[in-house]
């Protein structure tokens, strides 16, 4: 029964519900690139037990004494790069919201009981305001999606955690589904492909080497279960596949460690300085494991790692951009969510 036809006794508190909420959440942004802005979003981030394993007792000090007297300022300067100045906000938050207003648009037509909208893990908006928000408009059911193709406990379980304590303060609690990871989705597979295809296109160069770079993580957290190496080889395997490539021409990697601990390998840093120096003229890079554009892929691949290449001999360097919101992005994200609010619609 909709919220319309739901008939109260009188003196009845108001009720509403009978709507479906579609929660998308990503990682996370700074709300600005000042000291103070950059030191919350990385305390928040780097406190999460899920994102650091390692001992509150080694890691506090650490996290406090040397981290956050340092990074803040070097972060910052990195966001600076890369931020979007006329909305003075990460490109991260504008392609997120930009999803979900698109998502909201497609997902009308299909009934207007959904009501779509969208948080970060770390940051602002946060999860429990926007699962206030969706309930507000009577939302009962609501589907999360973390918009991770590749499933690692560093992000969609840390976003799910955080979702679940927000349930735990509520009395009245909605209906929770949560879609699964979608990394060897079709049409996820498929988008990624056209988008690599449409990017050569444009081009005066046709590239010797891709790399599908996929954010890292540390060795150990893959020897005690993680599934996120295997789903991104298989991602890698897949794309491969799709685009008839050899596996000397799209190559897998793992970028963004810190620390001196073991990371996921081959790490990408060191393979594009590898392949110019051994003699490889022209290069892509395109990120699988991200959704939208970051500071990941706008600053240390299109930035850095170009550095690197061109530093080292290499000639032609391009960045293949992630989906975000163009019509193929949205084409994926779209299937996945209409998939599991069947039941419901």
């Amino acid at each position: 029964m909709s919220m319309r036809e739901m008939k109260l006794p009188a003196g009845h508190v108001p009720v509403k519900t009978g709507k479906i909420g579609v929660l998308i959440m990503n990682l996370g942004t700074p709300d600005a690139t000042d000291y103070w802005s950059m030191r919350r979003y990385l305390k928040e981030f780097l406190s999460d037990r899920r994102v650091i394993e390692t001992s509150r007792a080694i890691w506090w000090p650490i996290l406090n004494l040397i981290i956050l007297q340092t990074r803040p300022q070097k972060k910052g300067k990195d966001y600076e790069t890369i931020w979007n100045k006329e909305l003075n906000e990460s490109f991260l938050k504008t392609i997120t919201r930009n999803q979900a207003t698109k998502l909201a648009e497609r997902l009308g037509a299909l009934s207007s009981d959904i009501v779509v909208d969208w948080a970060m893990r770390y940051g602002n908006p946060a999860i429990k305001p926007a699962v206030e928000r969706l309930m507000a408009q009577g939302c009962d059911r609501i589907l999360a999606f973390s918009l991770y193709p590749q499933y690692a406990a560093a992000t969609t379980a840390t976003a799910n955690d955080h979702l679940f304590r927000a349930l735990m303060t509520m009395r009245w609690q909605p209906t929770i589904r949560v879609a699964p990871s979608y990394h060897d989705e079709p049409a996820y597979i498929q988008a990624l492909a056209q988008s690599v295809r449409d990017h050569l296109s444009k081009l005066d160069f046709e590239p010797e080497v891709i790399l599908a770079s996929f954010h890292g993580m540390p060795k150990s957290y893959l020897m005690a279960g993680d599934p996120y190496h295997c789903q991104c080889a298989k991602t890698a395997r897949l794309l491969r596949e799709e685009l008839g490539l050899a596996p000397d021409r799209l190559m897998m990697t793992f970028q963004s460690r810190f620390g001196p601990d073991e990371w996921l390998k081959p790490y990408t840093d060191e393979t594009v300085e590898a392949l110019a120096k051994r003699g490889v003229k022209r290069m892509a890079i395109l990120a699988p494991a991200f959704s939208a554009d970051c500071l990941e892929t706008l600053e240390e691949l299109d930035g850095e790692n170009r550095h690197i290449f061109e530093g080292n001999g290499g000639e032609k360097f391009t960045y293949i951009p992630c989906l975000n919101d163009s019509e193929l992005g949205m084409n994926v994200i779209q299937t996945v969510v209409e998939r599991e609010l069947q039941g419901w619609i």
